[in-house]
Order: C-alpha cells, then sequence, then structure tokens
C-alpha cells in the first residue's frame, strides 16, 4: 500500500477537477470562435453582411478562454507537484492559504466576470 494514499488520492482528484475545469474552459473558448466563423457563414450564405459578420471580440474572447484554460493546466500540475511533495514529507509543513489558490480562484472570478459582462454587452448591442 502506498503510504499517505489517502492523501496522495485527494490531491490527485483535486488536479484532475482542476484540469476538467481548464477542458471546459478551453472548449467553451474554441465553442465560441467556431459559432462566430458559423455566423459569417450564415451571413455570406443569405446575403446579409451587415447583420451576420464575425467579430473581433469574440475572436479575442475565444482566444483568451484558451490561453486560461493553459493557464490553468500550468498552475494546477505545477500545484499538484507541490502538494505531493508535502503530503510525502516527514517535516510538519503549516497549512495556510497558498499563492497558487487564490491565483487560481482570482482567475476564475475574473473569467466569470468577464463572461457576465461580455454577454451582456452582446445583448445590448
Amino acid at each position: 500500500m502506498i503510504k499517505r494514499y489517502t492523501d496522495h488520492s485527494a490531491n490527485e482528484r483535486t488536479y484532475l477537477a482542476w484540469i476538467r475545469t481548464s477542458i471546459t474552459i478551453m472548449a467553451f473558448g474554441f465553442l465560441i470562435e467556431k459559432f462566430d466563423i458559423f455566423i459569417s457563414y450564415i451571413g455570406k450564405a443569405i446575403g446579409d453582411e451587415k447583420h451576420f459578420q464575425s467579430s473581433l471580440s469574440a475572436e479575442l474572447v475565444g482566444l483568451g478562454l484558451f490561453l486560461v484554460g493553459v493557464f490553468i493546466i500550468i498552475t494546477a500540475t505545477l500545484r499538484f507537484f507541490m502538494y505531493k511533495a508535502a503530503i510525502e514529507s516527514d517535516d510538519v509543513i503549516p497549512y495556510g492559504v497558498k499563492k497558487t489558490n487564490l491565483l487560481l480562484s482570482a482567475l476564475m472570478i475574473l473569467l466569470a466576470l468577464f463572461l457576465f459582462f461580455y454577454i451582456g454587452h452582446q445583448i445590448i448591442s
């Protein structure tokens, strides 16, 4: 049996949850980008390109979401190995709020706020 197996498995479950979250964010960015291309094709097909044109903001949002997903994967991987080393260590390590926890949480809050205002702006326009 692996020493401190439950701690290691909890660490891995947390890591996999962050990976799933990042894949979802990247897929959402990809969806926004592809839907924007789909809208421009519809405009060309029906001859109304004025109302159905692709926007630079949708392309930037799609790319931004993809980059945020990649950043989350990198941060979650670093966090996973940091906690793995802490679990395996026999030293007493004080538990406290880690910068990576705050960074990932702040990133998710900023992403939610950005999408809220982006969608609100699209509805008003």
